[in-house]
This record gives structure tokens, C-alpha cells and sequence, in this order.
């Protein structure tokens, strides 16, 4: 992220972010079973959800942890929290960028950055300040926009072509030409590489909303895509099959 520019995108009043998770309940869930998954026998002391937007996933956190913090860049994101989480006091709402955390060194325990990476071509700044705020012992909830999926895997298979290692812009050739917010899907495995770079490691993989399909979500009763789901998060995790990577981090020893 450029140190001189705000992430602040959200402030548009075009991005309700509580709309746009209208008609996701399926990729809702499957995100909120992953991190139980992680977090399961687990708390804390103090949690940070970065770029969490209103709020939707710190109410989850708040089970795991004694004092959650909203870190959320957009003011606009953060005035739809306060009335989101009016009826959890222990979440903090505080306004903050993920490359210019306002925590003092190993003073957090848990830190969670889901639906943020595809805004980040070059996360490096981001790794280098959750390694610093982070304590030693602490963890690092981190989900991935995949763009090695195995549908897109079939696709450059088709064309014989190599998956890409670099992030990729998936926004559309006129967007680009905008000045808007980032828009990439990046590879695992070169995620791995730069969380590795700044002293963190992977502990724990998962693969998220496997069954991601307008057309599956019209026919499928939701019960049954999440039984579906819960079930193949882990045995599809080596494979990064889904459309979203969860990675559980910790310091490197």
C-alpha cells in the first residue's frame, strides 16, 4: 500500500458494504466456519479485525477474545458499525490503516484480515506491521482472493498456460484506467513466500466457499451447500481449490 495514500475507498457512498453482503449468506457462513475452525479451544486477550468494515465478523471474534477492535480505514464503514454493534461494547471501532497500525509492539494477540488482500497488490507494509503489533506467541487470521482455484487452474490448463505467481487485476480494462481502489486475486503460495519474508509462518490451511456458484446457491438448500462445505474445507486445503485461502499464521521461531 503507497504510505501517501489513504485507503479510504469506502467512504463512496456507493459502497454500503452491509448491502453488498445482501444474498451472501452461503459465503457468509462458509467464512465464519473457517475461522471457528481455527479459533476453536482458543481466546485472547485483545483481537483486531482489520478492514472489517461494519463490523460483520468482529461479533465473531468477540467470543474468542476479551476486547475486540474494529481497525477500519473508511469513516463511512465505521458510522454503519456503530449501529451494527451497538450490543457489543467490547468491540472498539477505531480508524486506522493495515500498513499504519496504532498498536505499540507485541501488544495484540489475535489479528484477522479477511476480504482485505484483494486490495493489496503488495501486501509487504501490511506483513511488517501485523509482525510487529503482533505478540510472540500470538496469531494471524489471514484470508486470500485465490486466484488458483481449481476453475481457473482447468481454464489456463486449456490454453497451456502457467499459473501466474504475481497478483492479478480482475478488474475490467476501463477500471483500470480509473483512479479506484485495487481489485487482485493472488497466488498462495507466493503469499506464503512474503509472510515468510516478515518473520511469519503458516500453521494451518483451509479452502473457503468451495461451492461458490449463483447457480448452486438456486437450487441447493443452504443447509445442505454448508454441510457440503464444513466438510471439505480441510481435505481441499493442499489442493487451494475454493475461490478464498484461509491461512492461520504465527511468528516464525
Amino acid at each position: 500500500m503507497n504510505k501517501t495514500k489513504k485507503a479510504d475507498q469506502y467512504n463512496d457512498p456507493s459502497h454500503n458494504y452491509l448491502h453488498y453482503w445482501e444474498g451472501r449468506d452461503y459465503e457468509n457462513a462458509a467464512e465464519v466456519l473457517a475461522i471457528q475452525k481455527f479459533l476453536k479451544g482458543k481466546h485472547f486477550k485483545h483481537a483486531i479485525d482489520i478492514g472489517g468494515g461494519y463490523g460483520r465478523l468482529s461479533v465473531l471474534l468477540s467470543e474468542y477474545a476479551d476486547k475486540v477492535t474494529l481497525a477500519e480505514p473508511s469513516q463511512q464503514q465505521l458510522d454503519i458499525a456503530k449501529d451494527f454493534l451497538k450490543d457489543y461494547p467490547q468491540i472498539d471501532r477505531q480508524l486506522m490503516q493495515a500498513d499504519r497500525l496504532k498498536f505499540k509492539d507485541k501488544s495484540v494477540d489475535l489479528i484477522m484480515m479477511i476480504r482485505v488482500m484483494h486490495h493489496l497488490p503488495d501486501p509487504s507494509a501490511e506483513f511488517a506491521e501485523v509482525a510487529r503489533a503482533l505478540t510472540d506467541d500470538g496469531y494471524y487470521l489471514l484470508e486470500i482472493a485465490n486466484y488458483t482455484h481449481a476453475q481457473n487452474r482447468l481454464k489456463h490448463a486449456a490454453r497451456l498456460k502457467k499459473m501466474p505467481t504475481q497478483p492479478v487485476d480482475i478488474r475490467s480494462p476501463e477500471h483500470q484506467k480509473e483512479e479506484e481502489i485495487a481489485f487482485v486475486n493472488h497466488n498462495p503460495k507466493t503469499v506464503i513466500k512474503q509472510l515468510a519474508h516478515a518473520g511469519l509462518k503458516v500453521e494451518k490451511t483451509l479452502s473457503v466457499s468451495n461451492l461458490r456458484s449463483p447457480a448452486l446457491k438456486k437450487i441447493v438448500p443452504q443447509s445442505l451447500m454448508l454441510k457440503i462445505e464444513k466438510a471439505m474445507q480441510q481435505p481441499l486445503a493442499k489442493s487451494y481449490f475454493g475461490p478464498s485461502t484461509f491461512l492461520l499464521v504465527r511468528k516464525a521461531r
